[in-house]
This record gives C-alpha cells, structure tokens and sequence, in this order.
C-alpha cells in the first residue's frame, strides 16, 4: 500500500466532538476529504447540522448530533445514534474544550469545575465511549483527543490555570489510554495546538487586545490557522500512524520553543 492510500480513510467512520466551527470543523472537513463518514457532535445542535450539510457536499455522510460531552447519558446516546447510522466507529476527534481567563486567586469553584468537566471529563468520556465501541468492534481505531500547547507551557499574560492543567491532563490520559488499549489495535493520540486564529479567536473582543503580543512572541509572528491542523489528524486517523500511540503532538509555530 503505497503512501497517499494509507492517508485514505475510504469507508471509515468518524465522530468530532465540538465539531460545528473552528478546529473541530476544520479537522471533520478534512477527514470528510479523505472519504470518511462524520458525525458531527456539539452542543450547538443548529450549528452542527450546518456544518454536517456543508460535509455532505464532499460526497460522504455527515450528521449532526446534539451532545453535551460533560453527560455520560449524552456522550452514550451520541454514541448509538452513529453506531444505528453508519454501522459503527473507526476514528474518534475528542475535541470540544472551553477556556476561561481568571485569575487563579478570584477563580470560583463553579468557574474551575466548567473547564475541568469540559476539557477533561468531556474527553474521557468521549474518548471511553469510542474505546468500548472498538473494542466490541474487534478491528482496532483511532482516537485523537485535542490538548494544548498550554498543557507544556503557562501562558502569559492571561491566566488561565484551569486550562492548563485540563491540557495536561489530556496529554497523560491520552499514553494511559494508549497503553490500556493496545492489546485491541486501538491507537490513543493527542495533539497539542498553539495559537490558532479560529472565528471565535479572532472575533472575542477579550482577546483581540492579546493576539498582538502573541504574535510579537511567537517565531513565526503569526497564529496558526485551523486547517494547518488537517494533516496531523488526517495521519493519525489512518494506516500511515499505525505504529504511532500513546504521543502528543505540538502544532505552534516554535512557540514552546522559546
């Protein structure tokens, strides 16, 4: 099987969590381009189903499925929902995150416990549901989940300890899961992003002001754009990363670098 037919995901199945805009639409698109079908999941129910027609132009299936991955009632109905459509699951994007810049000295509890639920709960539970379908499934799969350069680094100048530690969090949940679930050809990655100029991003009055220092810091002056991440989830969702679990990969411009 020569290269460019192992990055082919003909045939395959694929979720992505906080699929309806920014990283999570970008990475769906792209596995919709190699030839697999999407469930796009996310709490914006109306935006996933824009996003899931928008996919079905590229020739393969896409739906939208209404989850809220801090639930594990959701997380299992989003999970039978795909498994009663396409048959079953083959790559799984647990990608849906939120961040909240407060200071760690004046954080509440509630605001804490959002983005732990979120960030890291959200991706176990994601990432359990596809592991017991692959593994019932009995022909292996792929999970990608979506830490952060921020699980390598503290940013500066907001805070956002929360974040942080919900990042890094992913990173050694995604080798303990790789390791569990190896015996089942089931391959567990992370990556990490740095700064991605998403909609959402680029758009939020309250980190408008912070994109310029950002950029003055980062090597290549610039932030990252969403589709700069295709190809690494593209290589880890197919044959070409066969031999690839349980490694974080950082996307950044160099960022962590300095």
């Amino acid at each position: 099987m020569g290269i460019l037919e192992k990055m082919r995901l003909d045939n395959r199945t694929a979720f992505v969590t906080g699929g309806a805009r920014g990283i999570g639409k970008s990475i769906a698109a792209a596995l919709a381009e190699c030839g697999a079908n999407v469930a796009i999941a996310d709490i914006d129910g109306q935006e996933a189903s824009a996003t899931a027609a928008e996919l079905e132009t590229l020739g393969v299936k896409a739906v939208a499925v209404e989850t809220d991955v801090t639930s594990p009632e959701s997380v299992e109905a989003m999970m039978r929902q795909m498994v009663d459509i396409f048959g079953g699951l083959d790559i799984a994007f647990c990608n849906a995150g939120i961040c909240l810049n407060v200071k760690a000295s004046e954080q509440t509890f509630e605001e804490w416990k959002k983005v732990i639920d979120v960030n890291l709960h959200g991706v176990f539970l994601t990432a359990q549901a596809a592991g017991r379908q692959m593994i019932k499934q009995g022909r292996g799969g792929s999970i990608i989940n979506t830490a952060s350069m921020s699980a390598h680094i503290v940013n500066s100048p907001q805070p956002q300890c929360a974040y942080n530690a919900s990042k890094a969090a992913v990173i050694q949940l995604t080798k303990s899961l790789a390791v569990e679930w190896a015996e089942y050809n089931i391959r567990v990655n992370s990556i990490s992003p740095g700064y991605i100029g998403t909609e959402l991003t680029l758009n939020s009055p309250a980190l408008k002001p912070l994109i310029e220092e950002w950029n003055r810091c980062s090597p290549v002056h610039r932030m990252g754009r969403p589709d700069e991440l295709q190809a690494i989830a593209v290589y880890l969702a197919g044959d070409a990363s066969s031999f690839t679990t349980g490694s974080d990969f950082i996307i950044d411009g160099a960022f962590t670098c300095v």
